[in-house]
């Protein structure tokens, strides 16, 4: 199944900026080949169920290491059948 994910993901123990964390999550993200774009607010990928959900578990696992405490929404579209859905998403509403 064909998913499109929207992570945000920080941790909330570590002042006012989290940029720092927020570039480890998506050196995660890079490394695991899935399509992705960053957005002001979170990560979109897009890839198969259990590649996305790996990775996700990932960026959790890598913030796990030194904060004390972590925030994370995930929005998930799956379809079956989809592929550059990212894309072609975007394209059908410009």
């Amino acid at each position: 199944m064909s998913v499109i994910a929207e992570l945000s993901i920080f941790p909330m123990d570590k002042g006012d900026s989290v940029s720092p964390y927020v570039k480890r999550v998506l050196g995660v993200i890079r490394s695991s080949g899935l399509m992705f774009q960053l957005n002001p607010m979170g990560t979109v990928m897009e890839g198969e169920w259990d590649d996305v959900m790996n990775t996700v578990s990932a960026c959790y696992r890598e913030l796990e290491t030194d904060c004390d405490r972590i925030y994370m929404t995930l929005k998930v579209d799956a379809r079956r059948g989809r592929e550059y859905g990212m894309l072609s998403k975007v394209a059908a509403v410009e």
